[in-house]
């Protein structure tokens, strides 16, 4: 017994050295901008995040080529996607959709189309691509994602696309050097204001090897940050100076262009 227990631990001594620790790599990253101002000439504003790849620790290998998956997610809002049917000759509202806690914006970025960094398995479960992310949807009582040729689904990303609001681009993501790289992260005119998570993701032949985070925050300043806190903290004051405005604009424009 004494004899086995001994040629155990003898060959375990053996293959430890050539098992060692598996290869890793972390992600360093930063972005230009943690804080982007909206004013009244605010037209949208370009981001850049960039980054290296570094060993996880000074022993371990480097292994690219790289891939990288950039994810960007603005603040969540319940949202709600209407189907128009012509009746009796008229267009009006059938049906509708309620999307609970989906994005208001949504961003991903890669170096290539991200079928072909990795498996649809991984994908899905990484919500890797329009496609595969998950907007849950209200059925009732109930909550859940649907296929990705859902009418309402398709119609709903459809909208934000075109507003810029949702965006995958698979060229986005650029690597200066095999370990260097940067993304350029759009945020169009209309952006909501709030806090965004940036979620990265980095693969080599198709595993994940490693991630990081970051974030950056869209707030309103000046007259129009006034007014929106106006509107918000003190609504019923708010709607009344505003009607009160508009009665004196009114009266005023009555008065100057009145003719006798």
């Amino acid at each position: 017994m004494r004899r086995i227990a001994l040629t155990a631990l003898i060959a375990l001594a053996v293959l430890a050295p050539s098992c060692g620790p598996a290869a890793a790599e972390r992600l360093v990253v930063s972005l230009s901008n943690h804080r982007v101002a909206v004013t009244s000439s605010f037209i949208g504003e370009n981001l850049v995040l960039f980054g290296t790849v570094e060993p996880d620790n000074a022993r371990t290998p480097l292994r690219p080529p790289y891939d990288l998956v950039v994810t960007v997610t603005g603040p969540r809002e319940t949202m709600r996607t209407r189907r128009k049917e012509r009746v009796l000759g008229v267009w009006i509202n059938t049906d509708s959709r309620e999307f609970v806690r989906a994005p208001s914006y949504l961003s991903i970025l890669s170096n290539r189309p991200v079928a072909e960094i990795t498996g649809q398995d991984a994908l899905r479960r990484l919500q890797l691509g329009l496609d595969n992310f998950l907007l849950p949807q209200r059925f009732g009582s109930d909550l859940g994602d649907t296929a990705r040729d859902d009418p309402f689904r398709a119609a709903f990303v459809r909208l934000e696309t075109q507003q810029g609001l949702y965006r995958e681009a698979s060229t986005a993501v650029t690597f200066l050097t095999p370990t260097v790289f940067r993304a350029a992260i759009p945020l169009p005119a209309n952006v909501p204001t709030g806090s965004y998570a940036i979620d990265v993701k980095l693969f080599a032949r198709g595993v994940q090897v490693s991630s990081a985070n970051s974030a950056l925050e869209v707030i309103k300043t000046g007259i129009e940050q006034y007014v929106a806190d106006a509107a918000h903290d003190h609504g019923l004051l708010y709607g009344l100076i505003t009607a009160l405005m508009a009665l004196l604009i009114g009266w005023f424009g009555s008065v100057v262009f009145r003719r006798d």
